[in-house]
């Protein structure tokens, strides 16, 4: 028997007048702050048909929706953001932010949109993009922008074995390993990423920053041929999208394919 998916309105809806860059001229937006399944959630905008799930990337949060959503209401579309573990309202909490952790989470989001929206749709960024391919996979989504995706997890995870001059046999020998720039590397995780593939057939547009130190050109040109995306490629773009050069590109690249 199918799980029960456990919903919670947390408050009266709100009505938000602050944020990090406003795009549109009326600035107030109708926000309900959600629980599903236990994890916290943001539904931004008026009632509508249709929905893009919002999944951040490392060091992010669901709040973090509200400049996409400013763009989004406005073109029709409700906007539902969630916390990732580890991140956001969920500092702290006893889940960590792995993939056998995040992909069911982000099935039974899913689960909870497809039951209240006609039409769901996908805005995901970096490692955010990778748990939502993997747990979407399958699901009957209307479109899929995507910025700075993760595509390749196993190629990203051998470079950073390489960066620390950390062998195959050495990780599975120690379990994990911490580097200097902040990673943990973990036997099981690469493990788990070789024994999870994903196959994305969904209509998909890319932004990617031609800087990009995660993803490389090549990779993401292969993620192109296997899945038909289309890519928008920035020359002074990085991995983080955090100039404002950059964050005005990308707001005009979510304004061209919503």
């Amino acid at each position: 028997m199918k799980k029960k998916l456990e919903v919670k309105n947390l408050n009266q809806p709100l009505y938000r007048k602050e944020g990090r860059r406003h795009l549109t001229g009326d600035v107030t937006m109708k926000t309900q702050k959600l629980e599903i399944s236990g994890i916290p959630a943001l539904l931004y905008g008026k009632e509508s048909r249709k929905v893009y799930l919002y999944v951040h990337g490392k060091m992010g949060c669901k709040e973090e929706a509200l400049p996409f959503a400013e763009l989004a209401c406005p073109a029709g579309y409700q906007v539902l953001a969630v916390d990732l573990p580890e991140h956001g309202e969920r500092k702290g909490s006893s889940e960590k932010l792995l993939p056998w952790v995040a992909v069911p989470e982000l099935e039974a989001v899913y689960s909870y949109a497809a039951e209240r929206w006609k039409n769901v749709s996908l805005r995901a960024t970096s490692i955010g993009a990778w748990f939502s391919m993997l747990a979407l996979q399958a699901k009957p989504l209307r479109s899929t922008l995507l910025l700075s995706p993760v595509v390749d997890m196993e190629d990203l995870i051998t470079n950073m074995m390489q960066w620390a001059n950390v062998s195959e046999a050495q990780l599975k020998e120690a379990g994990e390993i911490s580097t200097d720039f902040d990673e943990t590397l973990s036997w099981q995780y690469l493990c788990w990423v070789r024994e999870h593939s994903y196959r994305w057939k969904v209509p998909t547009q890319v932004l990617y920053g031609a800087k990009d130190n995660l993803t490389s050109r090549a990779v993401l040109e292969q993620f192109k041929q296997r899945t038909g995306a289309h890519l928008t490629i920035m020359v002074e773009g990085e991995h983080w999208f955090h100039t404002e050069l950059q964050l005005a590109v990308l707001q005009e690249w979510e304004r061209a394919h919503i």
